[in-house]
């Protein structure tokens, strides 16, 4: 089974329905970032803190990976950055070009898999914003590797993702906030398809992946990436009372 695939389908759905990750920024938000003012999110609540940004975005040259849904890319083309968002999704895609489009903005929109970027050069980007959305993809190492070998020599890689403690619980019961252990990590939604709630959440959801915190955080060290910024940020589940559950991380290209 291509599960990139499917995933492509399922985000196409989620897109058009208007998932969280989906709805397009205000004309509003896009003229206040033109007058300088505005902030993003990696994670499902906290923007990004401005000091992780130069201090002037004009001309540099912004990846916006695995963000299509008319967010993060407006934003940052109309603060002043050389915008291209790559997605696995079609609609997502779309968002964003339905954006520019509406607010007379220029942004480039590339689909693919964000483990292959080999449609870029080598060291063609200032930037790359990675919200969260590395959990669809079955392994990480390849994301980290890519955007290492896509940044120029002090580029900076602002990613968001989600601690894995979320997948050690009963998925279904999960859904439905009660928290009982079940799972080991790394955990994949694919080696449970014959639980019939679990594929119930997977054909409305996507195929997911917990992956383990080395990962995510040493995989982007042994990639040649130095770490120099790191906040959390809630998960907008069930261990929201009890834990913050999503992660950002800032790091450099050495």
């Amino acid at each position: 089974m291509d599960y990139i695939k499917e995933n492509e389908k399922i985000w196409d759905k989620r897109s058009e329905n208007n998932d969280k990750w989906s709805i397009c920024v205000s004309s509003e938000t896009v003229n206040r970032a033109r007058e300088g003012v505005w902030s993003i999110v990696l994670t499902p609540a906290k923007p990004v803190p401005a000091d992780w940004f130069p201090e002037k975005l004009d001309g540099k040259k912004v990846l916006c990976l695995a963000s299509g849904g008319g967010q993060q890319g407006p934003i940052l083309a109309a603060a002043g950055a050389d915008v291209t968002v790559f997605d696995n999704s079609r609609v997502q895609l779309e968002k964003d070009e339905y954006v520019a489009q509406r607010d007379n903005l220029v942004i480039k929109t590339v689909q693919g898999n964000m483990q292959d970027l080999s449609v870029f050069e080598d060291e063609s980007f200032d930037c790359i914003v990675h919200p969260w959305s590395n959990g669809y993809i079955d392994n990480v190492l390849p994301v980290w590797k890519e955007c290492a070998r896509v940044l120029k020599k002090n580029g900076v890689l602002m990613a968001g993702f989600g601690n894995p403690i979320s997948s050690i619980f009963n998925v279904g019961k999960f859904e439905k906030g009660i928290l009982e252990v079940e799972n080991t990590i790394p955990y994949a939604d694919i080696d449970h398809m014959d639980d019939p709630e679990i594929k119930a959440i997977v054909e409305e959801d996507g195929y997911y992946w917990g992956h383990t915190l080395e990962d995510q955080i040493k995989g982007q060290t042994d990639a040649g990436l130095a770490i120099v910024g790191f906040y959390e940020d809630i998960g907008g589940c069930a261990l929201d009372r009890y834990i913050n559950s999503s992660i950002a991380t800032r790091a450099i290209k050495l």
